[in-house]
């Protein structure tokens, strides 16, 4: 997905009102009766308009906002007065979070009796599971293709998302919020209650309890229509309206040792690239905690990084190793996208042959038992020189799991990647890599890409009365579990660089690993954050981190990876108190080797639209100076003065 709706874009932008109301025929619409009658929710969140290549997914609102009777659904059989019996539509249905799925959101979009939803968070999550994602996440962008693997092409050999309902691509003409606040919702089922239930089996009358809701945008149709409407008006208009903006962001890399990142690696140096996402997604907008389905594997990564960077002989080491956080893999990988086109086209300080061999880390925090599956691509290792460096990263990280609470197991020569960052370095060239998961084939994680993808889904538990800097000092045993996948993974790391000492030294901190998931997943605020981040971003510490790529870049979980990741590999540099607290200097007193890159898709950069717009403006640009020349060659005859008629002669 490649457009989103922008903010502060006129009506494009959401309006978070989300009004309950007792209307009656004829009733005043006057400032002082509307606020007595009308109740704002303020804890929601819309499902949006998205935009790709073809098509428009998600939901909006009319340009006004819709408004319907309200009716609660508690079971499937309460659908029947909204589809058929109810005499007052459009409804305007308050459902129950265990209901949200896709039978019953294709029963509505069917019918032009509904005006809009409003669903009611399920507490606790369903226990069958939710994924409003694809069965097959990133079909179609991936390495297989019916020119690559077809057999594995299209999930054909594992299916590994296989709950996923695909709800998040559809296409809802209706507006569609979450209510996030259990308060709130009861006060919505009260005015249903006292106002809308039938009474002794006659329908009731006016006046009724209905809602409102505004999520109006002016993208439609596809990308390429969008961007064409948005250039056309930045063109010729004085005061353009943007209708879409790209989803971008930037991807945060760091080295293990130091590079310029304005210059270029040597083309014979070998550089071991260690990847993960960091973002997230779910149907609701900035909804998305992604616990397992990001933070594990980005903290875990972190947690890698800080132990392998405490190792004495980094600097000795003939290989360098690369930190890399992807932003925006849940649309079509973005971010891995555009770093393969930036090495290809030579405008990133690494080329594709400068790396070694590739490691990613997926989904971890789900293991069984002790088993963390490794994944590599069967079609690339049919080439035996691939193979070989294959089978050499597979038995280094099983050796580096050796006395270890975690065992390595290959997935299988005949079994694919799972959806990964890897695919897209696979499609420039054949890259020895591994993709470790704590699936072997489909996904643990029931709650993928979803609002349920909590510290509850990954087994986060505290015990009761801690205060919040107790929460996040306490080490828990999913704490435990990612440190010691995280010293697997820095040890292997070691061992790939060419490190030929005892790794025993080279130990993941627990107590790193669970500051981390209490600010990535619980509260972000915290005692820990802020004493690494600028004083001058401490606004972007809200309640709760954002890990939905959106259009505003970048958002809080890049700015926070960033600050961890340099504060985890940074250098103590020799200054005092004060001078490190001088608002001149950043707040911390180390010196760090990071560096971001764009995560905008690569057609972005010069796109068809931004070339019609500089030919337009070429254009323009030489009929004026035509125009101009003509006037000044004509200007004694365009702008003479008029005779005096006494000088007439008869």
């Amino acid at each position: 997905m490649e457009a989103a709706p922008g903010r502060g874009r006129g009506s494009l932008g959401l309006r978070w009102a989300l009004l309950v109301a007792a209307l009656a025929a004829g009733s005043c619409r006057g400032n002082s009766v509307e606020r007595k009658i009308y109740i704002p929710l303020n804890r929601t969140a819309p499902c949006v308009r998205l935009l790709n290549a073809t098509h428009q997914i998600g939901c909006q609102s009319s340009i006004s906002g819709d408004t319907g009777v309200i009716h609660v659904v508690e079971k499937e059989e309460d659908l029947q007065w909204v589809l058929a019996d109810g005499p007052h539509p459009p409804y305007m249905i308050l459902l129950d979070g265990n209901l949200f799925n896709r039978k019953v959101l294709l029963q509505l979009k069917g019918t032009s009796r509904v005006s809009g939803l409003a669903v009611a968070a399920a507490r606790p999550s369903p226990a069958q599971g939710f994924s409003p994602g694809l069965k097959c996440p990133n079909d179609g962008f991936g390495v297989y293709s019916e020119d690559y693997g077809p057999e594995f092409a299209h999930c054909n050999t594992t299916v590994w998302n296989p709950l996923g309902s695909g709800i998040s691509y559809e296409d809802f003409d209706f507006p569609i919020f979450l209510l996030e606040d259990a308060n709130e919702t009861q006060v919505i089922k009260q005015c249903y209650l006292d106002h809308n239930v039938p009474r002794d089996g006659s329908a009731p009358q006016y006046p009724l309890c209905a809602m409102q809701l505004f999520s109006h945008m002016h993208a439609v149709t596809s990308t390429v229509t969008c961007m064409r409407r948005s250039s056309l008006q930045s063109t010729f208009s004085i005061n353009p309206e943007i209708v879409c903006d790209p989803l971008l962001d930037y991807n945060v890399w760091s080295t293990l040792q130091p590079i310029n990142s304005s210059g270029k690696v040597d083309p014979e140096k070998e550089v071991i690239m260690v990847a993960t996402r960091i973002d997230s997604h779910s149907f609701f907008w900035n909804i998305a905690p992604g616990a397992e389905g990001a933070v594990s594997s980005f903290v875990t990564h972190l947690a890698a990084a800080e132990a392998l960077h405490k190792a004495p002989d980094v600097p000795l080491l003939p290989r360098n190793v690369m930190f890399t956080f992807f932003q925006g893999e849940t649309f079509d990988y973005i971010g891995s996208s555009r770093m393969v086109y930036d090495m290809e086209q030579d405008k990133f300080p690494l080329r594709l042959d400068n790396i070694h061999s590739f490691v990613e880390l997926s989904q971890v925090a789900l293991r069984n038992g002790s088993i963390l599956w490794m994944h590599t691509d069967p079609v690339s290792r049919m080439n035996q020189s691939v193979d070989a460096q294959v089978r050499n990263l597979l038995a280094t990280l099983s050796r580096s799991s050796a006395g270890s609470a975690v065992t390595l197991q290959e997935a299988g020569f005949s079994q694919p990647l799972p959806p990964s960052s890897f695919q897209r370095f696979l499609r420039a060239r054949h890259i020895p890599g591994v993709v470790l998961t704590d699936h072997r084939t489909a996904f643990q994680n029931r709650y993928y890409q979803s609002m349920y993808d909590t510290p509850e889904n990954i087994g986060m538990q505290y015990p009761e009365g801690l205060s919040p800097e107790e929460t996040l000092e306490y080490v828990t045993d999913t704490a435990k579990a990612l440190a010691e996948v995280a010293t697997v993974v820095a040890r292997a790391l070691y061992g790939l660089a060419g490190g030929t000492n005892s790794t025993s030294a080279i130990q993941a901190d627990p107590k790193t690993v669970t500051r981390m998931l209490y600010g990535f997943l619980i509260k972000m605020n915290n005692s820990w954050f802020q004493s690494i981040i600028k004083p001058d971003l401490k606004g972007i510490l809200g309640d709760v981190p954002q890990h939905y790529v959106a259009v505003s870049s970048p958002v809080n979980t890049t700015y926070l990876v960033q600050f961890v990741l340099a504060n985890l590999t940074g250098t103590v540099v020799n200054l005092t108190k004060e001078e490190c607290l001088s608002p001149e200097k950043n707040p911390h007193t180390e010196r760090e080797v990071m560096s971001l890159s764009d995560a905008v898709p690569p057609h972005q950069v010069m796109s068809p639209h931004q070339i019609l717009t500089l030919l337009l403006g070429i254009s323009i640009l030489v009929l004026s100076l035509l125009t101009t020349y003509f006037i000044n060659a004509k200007a004694d005859v365009l702008f003479s003065l008029p005779r005096d008629p006494g000088a007439v002669a008869y």
